[in-house]
């Protein structure tokens, strides 16, 4: 399936977005619509829809994304006094772009989720 969502134009800079990070494994870049002072968003640079689509062919890009998202967090010095990384999976679990994708939030005491 090809993919022409806005992640996949972030990632060609075809679009004009605060990209952070980017190496050939993911992108990094502030989410536009920001829950938390910091609000990054990170994004496996080939498609994959959402978790469910993990496979043993790409299990090894979460893992990365993972350590990009720690390593942001050191470098916007939130790692001391905490952040929240989080993936929501389809449309229940507040998927709102069928693209794969980490939040990683911080900046600010965050609430429980319960």
């Amino acid at each position: 399936m090809k993919d022409e969502s806005i992640f996949k134009k972030i990632i060609n800079k075809e679009l004009t977005a605060s990209i952070i990070y980017q190496d050939k494994i993911v992108t990094a870049f502030k989410d536009i619509k920001p829950k938390a002072p910091i609000h990054i968003l990170i994004i496996p640079n080939i498609f994959i829809s959402s978790s469910n689509d993990i496979d043993e062919k790409n299990k090894d890009i979460l893992a990365h994304m993972f350590y990009i998202a720690v390593q942001i967090a050191k470098k916007k010095k939130i790692s001391e006094k905490g952040y929240r990384i989080i993936i929501n999976c389809n449309k229940d679990g507040g998927q709102e772009i069928n693209y794969l994708h980490m939040h990683l939030l911080g900046g600010k005491k965050l609430r429980p989720l319960s």
